[in-house]
């Protein structure tokens, strides 16, 4: 296996590098995704945030409320600290094992995660880590304009991320994407030759 972290922050376009690469032939292990999957009904994740938050943040289905789960938590610096306590580690643990179950495989698997730091770098070895960048005033105008968002809750989902230093400085390429579509698909089929001279570089290194 050759594993790939890939970032971006929020309008960045990560999700689209993220199916992009999967159309070239990548398995995605998506952290938004084991996110919401480590909260179905029934899972452990869920029971501790509804004890800690109350059944108020549950739908008529019993399922997740998400905006009343995000209403408990605005502006509450605690309040954000103990549901990334709850979460965070059963993410972790669920990406360490599917990336378990890929090891020994010859593929190269993408793991897209948005907020990703050193820690995750460590906890997933990366052989690669990926950035897709963009202006911060572009990436609002997409939150605003293309996802419908409202630009108040654009402009504070930014400012909640790390920067784009903080994010850029660890990767090994960084995406451009200040382009349209067209550019940013051009720009995901030299990053998928990159990862595969990456990959060919590692495995002669292994071999030894």
């Amino acid at each position: 296996m050759f594993a790939v972290g890939l970032s971006g922050g929020i309008g960045s376009g990560k999700s689209t590098v993220a199916d992009l690469l999967v159309d070239y032939g990548a398995i995605l292990i998506d952290a938004d995704q084991v996110a919401r999957d480590i909260v179905e009904p029934g899972k452990p994740a869920l029971a501790a945030l509804v004890e800690r938050f109350g059944p108020g943040i549950l739908d008529a289905d019993g399922r997740l409320d998400r905006a009343s789960l995000a209403a408990a938590t605005f502006g509450d610096p605690e309040a954000l600290k103990a549901l990334n306590a709850l979460t965070h580690p059963a993410i972790g643990i669920e990406m360490v094992e599917q990336r378990a179950a890929l090891v020994d495989q010859d593929v190269v698997v993408v793991f897209a995660v948005p907020l990703l730091r050193e820690e995750h770098k460590a906890l997933l070895h990366f052989d690669v880590v990926v950035v897709v960048d963009c202006p911060t005033e572009l990436a609002l105008k997409r939150l605003v304009e293309v996802r419908g968002m409202d630009r108040v809750d654009a402009e504070r989902r930014i400012a909640a991320q790390i920067s784009r230093e903080e994010r850029t400085k660890l990767a090994d390429r960084v995406v451009d994407n200040s382009g349209d579509l067209r550019a940013l698909t051009e720009l995901t089929t030299s990053l998928w030759a990159w990862i595969n001279e990456q990959r060919s570089a590692h495995d002669r290194n292994v071999r030894g």
